[in-house]
């Protein structure tokens, strides 16, 4: 197999992440969660990951970029630099699903009705999340959904036939009180895997190529509208039946 590079973006949450990856190692990676916006710091931070992989975009097979779901300005920052990046150089694009990304962080062999759950805090007590079997690439058993941490435990159980499930993602801090306090059988994932990293979705990617697009084509997918698009419908859904009475 040819070994082949892939510059890989991730900007879905609170982090800012680049990395260079090849078929044989991760090259370079660069992580950030210092309060700046992704506009700032994710074009410097491609520069210096290539500069640190001692390796141009050029010679880059593909660009990769979570897709979503995840915070509505990151992905659009992300999905747009990655774009810029790949309709520059004519590369393809690789959309690597954000709770795929992150699940990939546990990387175990099968093992029973053992689970992986990532939790992408959504606010309004919701979470983004899908659940997966454990696997070397784990295998997911759901859609992508939001919904509330009672409704994604429920899920959970119907799921692991009384095995543990390994919770992970920023939303573990907002909801843990809840899971544990729920009697499942659970395990939490240390903070350093909690993250969605690019050297993750790179990874990831490199078994993805088959999905790759052209960029032109290439839109983040939101599960649910962004918050101030359904303020909007509310009011106007309001103002509607006031009118109407």
């Amino acid at each position: 197999m040819d070994d082949i590079k892939i510059l890989a973006i991730d900007s879905s949450g609170l982090t800012a992440s680049v990395a260079v990856v090849s078929t044989e190692k991760i090259i370079a990676q660069l992580l950030t969660d210092n309060k700046k916006t992704h506009s700032e710091t994710l074009l410097p931070m491609v520069d210096a990951a290539l500069t640190m992989a001692g390796l141009g975009l050029a010679e880059m097979d593909y660009v990769a970029v979570t897709s979503g779901p995840g915070s509505f300005t990151g992905l659009r920052i992300g999905a747009a630099t990655a774009k810029g990046l790949c309709f520059g150089q004519n590369k393809r694009l690789i959309p690597v699903p954000t709770l795929d990304a992150l699940a990939y962080n546990v990387v175990t062999p099968g093992n029973g009705g053992n689970l992986i759950v990532p939790i992408l805090d959504a606010r309004r007590d919701s979470a983004y999340t899908a659940i997966y079997r454990c696997g070397i690439i784990p295998e997911r058993l759901t859609d992508y959904i939001c919904e509330s941490i009672d409704e994604i435990i429920k899920r959970v159980e119907t799921l692991s036939g009384g095995g543990t499930a390994i919770f992970l993602g920023d939303g573990v801090p907002v909801f843990r009180e809840t899971i544990e306090t729920n009697g499942i059988r659970r395990a939490f994932a240390p903070p350093h895997l909690c993250r969605v990293t690019a050297a993750a979705v790179g990874a990831l990617a490199l078994t993805m190529m088959d999905k790759a697009v052209d960029c032109a084509v290439f839109e983040p997918f939101y599960i649910r509208k962004p918050q101030a698009e359904r303020e909007y419908e509310s009011r106007a859904d309001t103002e509607w039946k006031m009118l109407k009475k």
